[in-house]
């Protein structure tokens, strides 16, 4: 099912770096951005993450938290959370059930090769559970912007 804005946003639960249980009902009442992203400590993904990190602070004060999910293990996580100063969850996402739930597990192709990998997308959710925006087309150096530029129409 391809998800648009105005659907319910699919339930999640899954385990970040720290070891904690991060679920979608720990977010009633808040807005959320939910980013997907491929890999840990690649260069698009650093960007995007750190971006986020820099503009964390501004992110909560108008009521957003940020949850990042790739399929990359919780020790992967744990490292690049550490070594970039993450200041929020990434969920270890090994099983795809995540990914495919949100429509970003699918084919991509480069270099002329298809292959199997995480469509970069953020969803943001409203307090309600409620998908309000999506972004297939992420700008990773200037991502919170990106988001905010959505909310300022």
């Amino acid at each position: 099912m391809q998800l648009t804005e105005g659907n319910n946003a699919p339930y999640f639960e899954g385990i970040d770096q720290n070891g904690n249980t991060v679920k979608l009902s720990d977010f009633t009442g808040k807005k959320v951005i939910l980013y997907f992203y491929p890999k840990d400590n690649t260069s698009g993904c650093t960007a995007e993450a750190c971006n986020l990190r820099d503009n964390y602070d501004e992110l909560l004060q108008k009521g957003f938290a940020v949850v990042g999910v790739s399929p990359d293990s919780e020790k992967s996580h744990k490292g690049f959370a550490a070594k970039y100063t993450l200041p929020f969850p990434l969920i270890a996402d090994t099983e795809k059930k995540i990914l495919n739930d949100y429509g970003v597990w699918g084919e991509k192709k480069m270099y002329g090769k298809s292959y199997m990998g995480v469509i970069r997308t953020t969803f943001t959710i409203d307090e309600k559970g409620i998908i309000e925006k999506i972004i297939t087309k992420v700008d990773t150096a200037g991502h919170t912007e990106q988001i905010f530029s959505l909310y300022n129409q």
